[in-house]
């Protein structure tokens, strides 16, 4: 018997693990549904785009989308301990001031503006170059300046040549500009959730970590969550909690989860026949993500990181980072970007862009199949289409049916196109121009809005970003209120992405990380003292130097000649 059990391992339920553990009285237990994070490919910065990515993630498909070509859209969620930010681009943002505001002042989110969530903010984050009033030094997070290569430099100033100023803090006063990405990584290795949080409280007598257990439904009584039902190696157990269950399991398991317990639309858990618990009609509803496209282009010379898809020069790569944790393992290998307006009228960036110094692969196929390339992403920073998360069956092991409706709202389309078109501008530029040999996606014969559209509809994809399914709010589709309480239901809390309202203006992780910092002040008993005033509260995790140079020669065999290269 728990005081606490936290059904999901990603970057919310590691948080969460720590910080309640900080009180040794309390019992906790973590459940995750993946394996740990061993793999050299987890913890080398670049080693993601080298990962099996079907051993860590669910494999999930979006449900045909109609309006992007139909396609069934892959929809990577981490299996993983540490979650998302275990098998992420590492890439640290946590969106602009207006986002939180509106969800504090818009959505009924009290408690949730920017000014009231800058301290859990601070708090999670050991940055190693950036300080003052909106950045954290002695956080669990490592935040790191990356050194980014030739290409990427000449990405930046060529979007300072397109208009777009140059800026060396996104997370700063103000998220305009291009510039380089500071990464979720220390001593030039990723620092997961896992990493930074699960680490340091791995040892406490009163933390329980389980992984590979298949959260199957949660144990009511009389209209209060008292425990957990769940599958490990085949046998099914029963684990009781005294005080909360939390689930934390992301925008797709968390809503699944309340689905299966049911609690969400009476009408839906009847027709999948799943006894009804609590008729809440807006579990699974508000499903939205950042839908990307990509335009991508070959190069007149071995520029970016594609070179080292040759085994000779992915030996020396694991060589160079060895020996001086510098070269394309130690990058994360999206170095740059920039957050813009593409709609001219809009007071605040509406369009987010990565550049990736890597061409990557697509379904198989290489991008760029005659030799080197790179490519540059960009979404719609706060897209109007909504979808929604449903059950298959009542059956746990059936995968849910996930409907973002991409683009079903016509103005989500429009500003995709807007993307494809600043791009092209940057891209253009004459800091890229001795680079780029000819553009092959969508192609330079693609030029009218008609054929944008195409593009964007049949290439476009999520930005795994998803949000919003447990949406906190006080109105009657609200799944949890301000402080996180399912409501209508004692002793339940749901503390993820799910419980976004709104999607931020920025990669999803570190919001994320930031919602668990305050999930665990706001569950942890009144007599608790803040964490970082207790002996045993989480500290940054240092790394001994026997773990800096663990790379083998026998490790960088393996990564040289691992047959299987992914895109992130």
């Amino acid at each position: 018997m728990y005081d606490y059990v936290i059904v999901g391992g990603g970057s919310a339920g590691c948080v969460l693990a720590a910080r309640l553990s900080e009180n040794p009285d309390a019992r906790i237990l973590l459940l995750e549904a993946g394996r740990g994070d061993s793999s050299r490919y987890i913890q080398w910065p670049g080693g993601f785009f080298r990962l099996n990515i079907d051993r860590v993630t669910w494999g999930y498909r979006t449900a045909p989308q109609p309006h992007a070509a139909g396609r069934e859209i892959p929809i990577q969620q981490a299996r993983i301990i540490g979650g998302g930010s275990s098998i992420n681009a590492e890439v640290f943002t946590r969106g602009c001031k207006q986002d939180y505001d509106s969800w504090a002042h818009d959505l009924g989110c009290s408690g949730w503006s920017f000014a009231e969530l800058r301290p859990w903010f601070l708090r999670l984050e050991d940055n190693d170059t950036l300080g003052g009033q909106y950045h954290g030094s002695n956080g669990p997070v490592g935040i790191s300046t990356q050194s980014p290569q030739k290409l990427t430099r000449a990405f930046v100033e060529a979007c300072e040549q397109a208009g777009i100023p140059y800026t060396d803090d996104f997370n700063g006063a103000q998220q305009a500009g291009a510039g380089f990405y500071q990464t979720t990584t220390r001593h030039v290795r990723r620092c997961s959730a896992a990493v930074a949080y699960l680490a340091p409280a791995r040892d406490r007598p009163n933390l329980e970590i389980r992984l590979n257990c298949h959260s199957r439904r949660i144990l009511m009584e009389h209209g209060r969550a008292v425990g957990v039902e769940y599958t490990q190696n085949g046998r099914l157990h029963r684990v009781r909690a005294v005080r909360e269950v939390v689930v934390a399991a992301g925008a797709i398991g968390s809503p699944k989860l309340l689905l299966l317990s049911g609690i969400g639309p009476a009408d839906h858990l009847r027709r999948v026949g799943v006894e009804v618990m609590h008729d809440l009609p807006g579990v699974g509803r508000n499903l939205h993500d950042h839908y990307a496209t990509d335009t991508v282009y070959e190069l007149t010379g071995p520029w970016s990181f594609d070179r080292y898809t040759r085994r000779h020069w992915m030996l020396l790569a694991g060589l160079q980072y060895a020996l001086f944790r510098t070269g394309p393992a130690a990058s994360n290998v999206v170095e740059g970007g920039a957050f813009w307006q593409v709609d001219p009228d809009s007071t605040q960036p509406d369009t987010q862009l990565h550049f990736v110094a890597a061409s990557g692969m697509e379904d198989g196929v290489r991008a760029v199949p005659a030799g080197s390339g790179c490519r540059l992403n960009a979404y719609q920073l706060r897209p109007f289409s909504r979808g929604s998360l449903t059950l298959r069956s009542a059956d746990p092991r059936d995968p849910p049916v996930i409907d973002p409706n991409y683009l079903a709202d016509p103005r989500d389309l429009g500003m995709a196109v807007g993307g494809v078109k600043l791009m092209r501008d940057i891209m253009a530029q004459p800091a890229l121009r001795r680079f780029i040999r000819r553009e092959c996606g969508p192609g330079a014969a693609a030029r009218s809005d008609a054929e944008l559209e195409a593009f964007v509809r049949q290439r476009g994809h999520g930005a795994c970003h998803p949000v919003g399914t447990c949406r906190m709010g006080s109105d009657a589709l609200a799944v949890v209120d301000p402080e996180l309480h399912v409501h209508g239901i004692e002793g339940l809390r749901v503390c993820d992405s799910s419980v976004m309202p709104q999607i931020v203006s920025a990669n999803t992780n570190v919001p994320t990380i930031m919602i668990a910092e305050r999930g665990s002040d706001l569950i942890r008993m009144p007599a608790q003292p803040f964490p970082g005033e207790a002996d045993h509260a989480v500290r940054p995790a240092r790394m001994p130097a026997a773990e800096l140079s663990d790379a083998s020669p026998a490790g960088l065999f393996r990564f040289a000649f691992n047959p299987r290269w992914r895109q992130p």
